[in-house]
């Protein structure tokens, strides 16, 4: 009984996530209209001046898009999915999916360990044109990283229930 409300927990919290993540990413391409839009008008008429930073403004925002968009992806199994073999049955299936998911727990791990060496490198960098500290920019490696672990792991929940036959 304890093991499913954990597991009941844990959903919750993995839905909760995806819930915040979804409502940053919404908020991030908003916000990313303002940078790009000031740079499209500066270039192109007199009446504001050419800011500089909007651009590195606007790739600092379109990192982060990405980040997120990919945690999404793996929470929603559409990034990385690709059909191509035809249906093989539940627990065929759920075996592929396995050797798949693993391939992205690989770059996962990469994201992570790698991505904190890349922040920690930036820790005491600013850009050079908005001034903003780099690690901002940085994190986003080993925080998709995590985030893909953790989205993961309900992944691999269910797809090794399917082998053993237990779908609850």
């Amino acid at each position: 009984m304890a093991s499913s409300d954990s597991a009941g927990a844990w959903r919750r919290f993995t839905a909760w996530y995806h819930r915040i993540l979804l409502a940053m990413l919404a908020l991030l391409l908003g916000v990313l209209i303002i940078p790009v839009t000031l740079q499209i008008f500066s270039r192109f008429t007199h009446i504001i001046p050419h800011y500089i930073w909007t651009e590195e403004m606007a790739r600092f925002l379109f990192v982060w898009a990405i980040m997120i968009g990919s945690i999404v992806g793996v929470r929603e199994w559409t990034h990385f999915d690709v059909d191509v073999w035809p249906r093989l049955g539940r627990k065929a299936d759920a075996a592929l999916r396995l050797v798949a998911r693993t391939g992205v727990l690989a770059i996962a791990f990469v994201f992570l360990i790698e991505g904190y060496e890349f922040t920690d490198q930036a820790i005491y960098r600013i850009s050079e044109l908005a001034e903003l500290p780099l690690w901002i920019i940085h994190v986003a490696w080993p925080l998709t990283g995590a985030s893909w672990i953790l989205f993961l792991a309900e992944h691999y929940v269910d797809d090794f229930r399917a082998l053993t036959g237990r779908h609850g």
